[in-house]
């Protein structure tokens, strides 16, 4: 695998396919690097692998965050994409702490509301599939609750616009501003929302709910995976976790992994993943090392149980309630030789007070 000191964009090629393929690039900042500069490199990256940008995910202040957009559009000279832009501070005190980008080297439809571009939509492996991202409740004095509720109302005219249903939804992000003073309501919101719904794969999609502020000041921001198959071969399943209970069992209406398995190879989801035991409490309070060690154990099981390992993440986001304690990861990776570069070291707030580190990740196979 790439250094971890090594500054370049990290890409993967996945479901290689007649329709083209999909391509996840992870870019860091590089030592002095200007937010400009990184989109810079991310423009060439594009165009050197032909590839069109699906959906881009900034970790980033979000006071930097209009300017830089702005740059980007000139950079580009269009920005005709989703993008989904959230309060992640560099753990090493950077403006930005790294972009994650879904891209496709071929044809992608653009699906617009609202006056933007929220959804990209590209067909790989006899699968139809759509990205939305940069989803922010247009009505910011609603209560929070209530904003909730309209973003997945928008979250369903988007995927309604694009052909797709929330049924379809394989995998979901939430950024929710101050997290622990209403991650309950959030939960009890998206529950109810989902409580009507008879999602395609049988159950809900993976996802990850962390705390972090966004430019345009709502509640939270959510970008979403859609997902339709065009043939038999082509099907979504909940993948359960070895190690750690369903989330539902303590309240969280969400699967801890969904695999999508098409003609072209199979691509897990792992949702944030945190040091949880079984029976659903923290485990290793106030340690960070432990709680590092924990989550790895969590996901590597989860990995394993689809014969995946860890050389088959194509991006993945550590977050970090303390940027100080990104060393832990650093050190759990050093003790067993791996510069995992796909991964994004980001400080955020997490649903728990007691949660120091989670892990989000994606994982792809040719081998089904």
């Amino acid at each position: 695998m790439p250094s971890a000191k090594n500054n370049k964009a990290v890409s993967s090629a996945q479901g290689r396919s007649k329709s083209g393929s999909l391509i996840s690039l992870t870019l860091k900042p590089a030592p002095g690097e200007s937010g400009p500069d990184l989109f810079r490199r991310l423009v060439r990256q594009l165009h050197e692998q032909a590839a069109t940008p699906l959906h881009l995910l900034v970790f980033g202040n979000v006071r930097a965050g209009a300017a830089t957009i702005e740059a980007l559009k000139k950079i580009s000279g269009h920005a005709d994409w989703s993008l989904t832009w959230v309060e992640g501070a560099d753990c090493d005190g950077g403006p930005i702490a790294g972009i994650q980008v879904h891209a496709f080297t071929g044809s992608v439809e653009r699906i617009e509301f609202n006056g933007r571009v929220a959804g990209s939509v590209f067909t790989e492996g006899c699968a139809r599939q759509c990205l939305v991202g940069g989803l922010v409740p247009a009505d910011r004095t609603l209560s929070r609750p209530d904003q909730t509720r309209h973003a997945l109302e928008d979250l369903q005219a988007i995927l309604a616009r694009a052909g797709f249903q929330l049924a379809d939804a394989v995998r979901t992000w939430f950024f929710l501003d101050n997290i622990l003073s209403w991650y309950d309501d959030f939960n009890r919101v998206r529950t109810q929302m989902y409580s009507g719904v008879n999602f395609r794969s049988g159950s809900h999609p993976a996802s990850t709910g962390v705390g972090a502020k966004n430019p345009a000041g709502g509640a939270l921001t959510v970008a979403a995976w859609a997902m339709q198959p065009l043939n038999s071969s082509v099907r979504a399943k909940e993948i359960a976790s070895p190690l750690q209970c369903p989330a539902p069992a303590y309240g969280s209406s969400f699967s801890r992994a969904m695999e999508l398995t098409s003609a072209s190879g199979r691509r897990l989801f792992i949702s944030g993943t945190a040091s949880i035991a079984p029976g659903g409490e923290t485990l290793w309070l106030a340690d960070a090392r432990r709680q590092v060690a924990q989550t790895m154990q969590v996901v590597e099981a989860i990995l394993h149980s689809r014969g995946f390992g860890l050389p088959d993440l194509t991006r993945a986001t550590a977050y970090f309630k303390h940027g100080t304690e990104a060393r832990a990861f650093t050190e759990w990776q050093v003790a067993r030789n791996l510069q995992l570069q796909s991964v994004a070291l980001v400080q955020c707030d997490l649903c728990r007070d007691d949660l120091l580190f989670e892990l989000e990740a994606d994982a792809w196979s040719s081998t089904l």
